[in-house]
């Protein structure tokens, strides 16, 4: 994202320089039929990408060297307008996609093909590991299951807990793959945060699904969010991992939620639960090189030193 130019089917346009390049960008964008074609969203995201940081960047440049114009005010405008039509092809779209998921009308596979549709890469988590990071997917996704206001955080972070982030789409359909769900499995996500994990991997393999948090604005907005999609079987927890109730689990993952002695400790709270069941983790992150001394578990990856890999472990 955030190119220097925007393929528009029959028709390229480039990083504008001057108020003519403004309007010429703004008319191919404003009167072009594949942008408002719901199923182009790759292409949708694009240009809103484009509006965002060559036009009305561009825009606010020139606004800062000289006094405002005429010109220029209804070319902000004219911009911000085009750009508010595109994401409202998106906010519709995702609204019919999220009654269907509401309505039970998509299977795992179904959410799948969706996503080769809509975003139509090349899915197969397999081959993507030299692009694994933020992308068109991640947008996607959000769309699907984080589409709530975000919530401020109420909560102080203890020692030795890490700061949120999402995790990338591309790791989510890796980890349901290998994954490899039984009957009367159960998976958690350690630092759930907004619960995109969880809803993910429930509506792509249809098990049941927790997700442990701290942050209680977290943990209610996750919620909210599996309630308004209607997915019964979908869980989040607010508490500290230390103290939460892993009896019924066989499957979690953690993307660093914490590190130190908190992960340990954490760790031989699942120690303690493989005892009287096989359970697997999947990790993310730095945290892959302190499950890895683990010797309990065995480790089932490829590359035990990648941490931008998915670390896939199981208990002996």
């Amino acid at each position: 994202m955030t190119t220097q130019g925007l393929d528009l089917g029959h028709t390229s346009i480039h990083s504008p320089t001057d108020i003519s390049g403004i309007k010429a960008c703004l008319e191919a964008i404003d009167q072009s039929s594949v942008l408002v074609n719901k199923i182009n969203f790759n292409e949708r995201v694009e240009a809103i990408d484009f509006i965002e940081y060559h036009v009305l960047g561009q825009i606010e440049s020139m606004l800062q060297k000289t006094s405002p114009t005429g010109q220029l005010t209804s070319l902000k405008d004219h911009a911000e307008s085009v750009k508010a039509r595109l994401e409202k092809v998106n906010a519709t779209l995702f609204e019919s996609l999220r009654e269907n998921i509401r309505n039970k009308k998509y299977t795992g596979d179904d959410l799948r093909n969706l996503l080769h549709e809509y975003v139509g890469a090349d899915l197969n988590p397999s081959g993507q590991r030299e692009v694994i990071g933020y992308d068109n997917l991640d947008i996607f996704l959000n769309g699907l299951s984080s589409f709530l206001p975000v919530p401020e955080a109420i909560r102080s972070l203890e020692p030795e807990m890490v700061y949120y982030q999402k995790t990338p789409g591309r790791i989510i359909l890796e980890l349901v793959e290998k994954a490899q769900f039984t009957p009367g499995d159960v998976f958690f996500d350690l630092g759930s945060g907004l619960g995109q994990v969880a809803i993910l991997v429930n509506l792509l393999s249809g098990f049941r699904t927790k997700g442990i948090e701290f942050e209680p604005a977290f943990c209610q907005y996750a919620s909210a969010c599996a309630t308004q999609l209607n997915l019964s079987d979908v869980s989040f927890i607010n508490a500290d991992a230390r103290e939460a109730n892993y009896s019924d689990g066989t499957l979690f993952f953690m993307y660093t939620p914490f590190e130190g002695k908190m992960l340990q400790t954490v760790l031989e709270i699942l120690k303690n639960e493989s005892r009287s069941r096989k359970i697997r983790i999947f990790t993310y992150g730095p945290c892959m090189a302190k499950v890895a001394e683990q010797r309990w578990l065995d480790f089932l990856g490829t590359d035990i030193n990648d941490v931008n890999a998915l670390g896939v472990f199981g208990s002996r």
